[in-house]
């Protein structure tokens, strides 16, 4: 029974206001106002009906016995495995194998695969006396499954959030930063191999920091050759590929390499929040939507369309609700005592932090487009349905423990 000492109201009021933010949002993306012409698409009810369901998904899940929730963890994941597995045998949508359709909705199981992973990750190695290798070895494992089919649906963006979270629940379960640091060093080789300086000061660094915490000379030997070879077979794997292949990496770093192209998307949402100015067009009257130069407006770029008709200060307004979301998360987290469960509240925070920032980040032109919808904003019911139960866990985690507002 929810009680009013252990409830958390304030999460809760943060998370309907954004889930509110969205739907008006939706409403206004999917609007064509022109002169006289007004003609608004059925996308807003749509998440609404989705609203509403992902409340009352949260009300069942805090009214779920948590020894039942937790035996449902394992089964659930296999499940979810094997949906990843036959949904790439669906019919192509954009070149993409993602989605399951239904009458009236589609769903997206690489969604409910961010959530699940989260929460075996955190059940696995919070096991007690588990080495930190066992540790890292057991969730890379764990990870990696999911990871590997929705990078074959295509789905890179969606990879990532996996990878973000499963730093972020290691960090979280007190594994030592310098393992941490192994694990994320072959990335960093294979970005500075661009530089030739580069990789002398990373791998300098790199020796540097290994010898500070006391590893054995084969472990740094090993690293060291290992990141070598990463950052100098790269180059020969570059100038191995043909002429289109190097020019659609190029143009996904840099989309105004193919303005008409890979950026033109970018490029159009960049115009759209710059010419929303301080206060915005006003109401429905944004002209880069209206024209319909905006492609994804109510999906990947719905922050564009809230930039252009609300300006800089009705965007400044969604990024406080947001940090005020993500603040109380990171405060409840720490309230946790139980390991698997704060090791999932990090995994949450992280995964729903990191596509908050992608998002927003690919709409002003700060990262490449990546296909990750803003949570709680961008439409997409499984897509919402699947945030919501995530904040609905933590929810679940600290009206269990009691908490006192």
């Amino acid at each position: 029974m929810i009680s009013r000492r252990k409830f958390d109201f304030v999460l809760a009021a943060y998370l309907l206001a954004l889930i509110v933010m969205g739907c008006v949002a939706i409403f206004t993306a999917t609007t064509t106002s022109i002169g006289d012409f007004t003609a608004t698409q059925n996308n807003w009810w749509k998440q609404i009906i989705f609203s509403a369901l992902a409340i009352g998904t949260i009300l069942l899940l805090l009214r779920l016995p948590m020894p039942i929730f937790d035996l449902l963890i394992l089964p659930a994941f296999a499940l979810n495995i094997l949906l990843l597995i036959l949904v790439l045998f669906t019919p192509a949508v954009n070149g993409s194998h993602r989605w399951f359709s239904f009458p009236g909705f589609n769903f997206q199981p690489s969604e409910s695969a961010k959530i699940l992973t989260i929460l075996l990750v955190a059940k696995v190695i919070s096991k007690q006396h588990l080495s930190e290798v066992r540790q890292i070895l057991y969730g890379a494992g764990i990870t990696l499954l999911p990871v590997l089919l929705i990078f074959i649906e295509p789905d890179f963006g969606t990879t990532l959030v996996f990878m973000f979270s499963l730093l972020a629940m290691l960090v979280a379960a007190e594994v030592p930063l310098i393992y941490i640091l192994l694990m994320v060093s072959p990335v960093v080789s294979i970005v500075s191999s661009l530089w030739w300086v580069a990789i002398v000061v990373w791998i300098l660094g790199l020796v540097y920091l290994l010898l500070r915490a006391r590893l054995s000379w084969i472990a740094i030997s090993i690293t060291a050759s290992i990141n070598i070879f990463l950052a100098l077979i790269m180059p020969v794997f570059w100038n191995s590929l043909k002429n289109y292949q190097q020019d659609r990496v190029l143009s996904f770093i840099d989309p105004l390499r193919d303005p008409l192209g890979a950026g033109y998307q970018i490029i159009q949402a960049k115009i759209a929040v710059g010419s929303g100015a301080v206060i915005g067009k006003g109401w429905l009257q944004g002209t880069q939507k209206n024209m319909n130069f905006l492609p994804e407006r109510h999906t990947d770029f719905i922050f564009s369309v809230i930039g252009e008709e609300f300006g800089f200060l009705g965007s400044l307004l969604l990024l406080f609700v947001f940090t005020l979301f993500f603040l109380r998360l990171i405060h409840d987290q720490g309230e946790l005592k139980i390991k698997e469960r704060k090791i999932a509240s990090a995994g949450i925070l992280a995964y729903l932090m990191f596509q908050t920032f992608i998002n927003i980040g690919m709409n002003i032109g700060l990262v490449p487009a990546t296909g990750i919808p803003l949570p709680f904003i961008s439409y997409g019911g499984s897509n919402l349905l699947i945030n919501a139960l995530a904040v609905g866990v933590v929810l679940k985690y600290i009206n269990e423990r009691g908490f006192m507002i």
